[in-house]
């Protein structure tokens, strides 16, 4: 295969500049302003005014950002090296309306249709989850109705928060009703923890949703249910939303809703290298609030499970 390094993108080496120096991109790649070209693209959507308890995921682009310095650009456990066939840059952050939610909406609909009509993958670093659904609409604009592997502790389908419609617990319920997503070739996992009745997850499997909670995967291997993934979802249009939440807080705790008895880190490993041969179209990171994890753990474990999104995109050449 043609060796493409020369004319794409790379991660700006330790050996070149100190990973304490230099500008704060995701990977310390490029930024640029526009997706032309591109064949994926990090971008930040600095939004926390959907959240329910603790506020702090509008720094989770920036701190996410300063924590890839340190992930170097071969993926030594699968092989993966998205530079040498992807086009790939830092597209920055979405200009949202820190003021209105629904203001927001709009505008990081805009942003992803620009991307979406240059054919860029985009890969977003959040934000609070409300941000899914004006993705979901840029993607099913584009594709139709999409398939889902969404990673949570939550479902994220209430019908409201405190009378609001469009808040971070409710993007897949408004999903559905706008018929978004494919809903036969949708699966939740690591959903868990308390709720409010007993039936809090039924309505999504009435939807046709596959759940997969928690405590039916503890000490298991994912590997099977990423096969069934698989095969569920086939080619169809692929969407990746990954909630740092579903991961348990021992090693995730920066984040505004934690959950005990969560997902441990090589499960999220084996959930995203498991869509490996699915057509993704795109993915998020969300969640992540460094003002609760001043160790920076929770954003660089975000920083590489985001890398990890893009080492499965169609196209990366596996050596």
């Amino acid at each position: 295969m043609q060796d493409n390094r020369k004319t794409t993108n790379q991660p700006l080496s330790g050996n070149a500049m100190p990973r304490f120096g230099g500008i704060a991109s995701m990977m310390r790649l490029p930024v640029v302003t526009s997706a032309q070209g591109l064949d994926a693209a990090f971008i930040g959507v600095p939004l926390d005014i959907g959240t329910s308890h603790r506020p702090g995921t509008r720094f989770g682009p920036r701190q996410i950002r300063a924590e890839s310095s340190l992930i170097r650009p071969y993926n030594m456990a699968t092989g993966a090296a998205p530079f040498d066939t992807l086009q790939v840059a830092d597209l920055g952050d979405v200009p949202i309306n820190t003021y209105s939610l629904e203001k927001s909406l709009g505008i990081i609909l805009g942003f992803y249709e620009s991307v979406l009509d240059a054919d860029c993958i985009p890969l977003t670093l959040g934000g609070d989850h409300t941000i899914a659904l004006p993705i979901l609409r840029a993607m099913a604009a584009k594709h139709g109705p999409v398939a889902l592997v969404h990673v949570d502790a939550h479902a994220d389908v209430n019908p409201e928060m405190f009378g609001e419609r469009i808040a971070h617990g409710t993007p897949f319920r408004r999903a559905v009703e706008e018929g978004l997503l494919d809903c036969d070739r949708v699966f939740q996992i690591g959903l868990r923890g308390s709720g409010y009745a007993a039936d809090d997850f039924d309505w999504p499997r009435q939807q046709g949703f596959t759940i997969i909670p928690a405590h039916e995967i503890w000490y298991q291997s994912l590997a099977p249910w990423m096969q069934r993934v698989r095969d569920t979802i086939g080619n169809t249009p692929c969407y990746l939303s990954f909630d740092i939440d579903g991961i348990d807080p021992a090693y995730a705790g920066g984040t505004g809703t934690p959950e005990i008895g969560g997902l441990s880190v090589p499960q999220a490993l084996e959930i995203i290298r498991g869509c490996a041969g699915l057509n993704l179209v795109g993915a998020d990171l969300v969640e992540v609030s460094p003002p609760y994890d001043a160790s920076g753990n929770t954003a660089l474990l975000g920083a590489n499970l985001l890398f990890e999104m893009l080492c499965v995109l169609p196209g990366v050449l596996t050596r």
